[in-house]
């Protein structure tokens, strides 16, 4: 199995729904090409307040309390890779590791590196992903620019694969949030890098536009199957060919955006 799936996601629901979402996924995987990709389900916990501001800036509080708790397990995971006695060097484990971030859980994972990198790591943190999936992110779509805490995402990465689509109605919510706040800040999920010349060049953007609201009633879940469920979207399929590969954009070496079209 030369590939492994990692999917974080956000527990709005139950934990049976994130699971539900991880299960179709691993579906739609193996129906590409069975046995390829293993999908990990990675989950952390929101509560469930009335009101939908101070549910999502509870969330938020959330989603950076647990970033201590994942930096522990990417530490341990250094640990064993260098471990002579559980990986030993005649028979490495070679297995590739992927992250997809949906929604909040983007917030998680910037939080996760960030902590990872101040608590840990004498010198940045190491490359160990071959490509980030990025969809729907609830992150302000500055994050991952030189100099902001998502750029160790970048650095971590091979690939960084940002999905967004100016009509989620799901990140509205967190709009709606922020200003009542006073924080003015558009979401990556919303609007992709705010200017690509300002990332690493290593970050693609894949406008998802013209077809997240055919595949999700809120236009936010639209990673997985397409207008049918249980049948792949066109978003999936791009992240499966990008999981085989390793390469974003394989015909074009020098391209780093693109748009999803039926």
């Amino acid at each position: 199995m030369p590939a492994t799936a990692h999917l974080y996601s956000r527990l709005l629901k139950p934990p049976e729904t994130v699971f539900e979402g991880a299960q179709e996924f691993q579906q739609l995987c193996d129906d590409a090409k069975k046995d390829e990709i293993l999908v990990i389900p990675l989950i952390w916990p929101c509560d469930n307040d009335l009101g939908i501001v101070k549910d999502y800036w509870d969330d938020q509080k959330a989603a950076d309390q647990s970033a201590y708790s994942f930096a522990r397990v990417l530490e341990k995971f250094i640990a064993w890779r260098n471990s002579e006695q559980l990986n030993p060097e005649n028979d490495p484990c070679l297995k590739r590791i992927n992250v997809l971030a949906h929604s909040m859980g983007n917030r998680v994972f910037r939080q996760t590196m960030a902590a990872w990198n101040r608590y840990d790591l004498a010198d940045g943190v190491p490359l160990i992903f071959r490509s980030s999936f990025l969809v729907a992110s609830d992150i302000v779509n500055e994050s991952l620019e030189k100099g902001e805490q998502g750029e160790l995402i970048c650095h971590a990465s091979r690939n960084v694969v940002v999905y967004h689509a100016s009509d989620d109605l799901a990140l509205r919510a967190s709009k709606v949030s922020n200003l009542k706040n006073k924080i003015a800040s558009r979401r990556l999920g919303h609007t992709g890098p705010e200017d690509m010349e300002l990332v690493p060049k290593n970050v693609f953007s894949v406008d998802c536009d013209d077809v997240n609201n055919a595949y999700d009633l809120k236009g936010h879940s639209y990673f997985r199957s397409g207008r049918v469920a249980g049948e792949a979207g066109l978003v999936f399929d791009h992240i499966f060919k990008t999981l085989l590969s390793g390469r974003v954009f394989p015909d074009d070496e020098f391209r780093r955006t693109t748009i999803i079209r039926e």
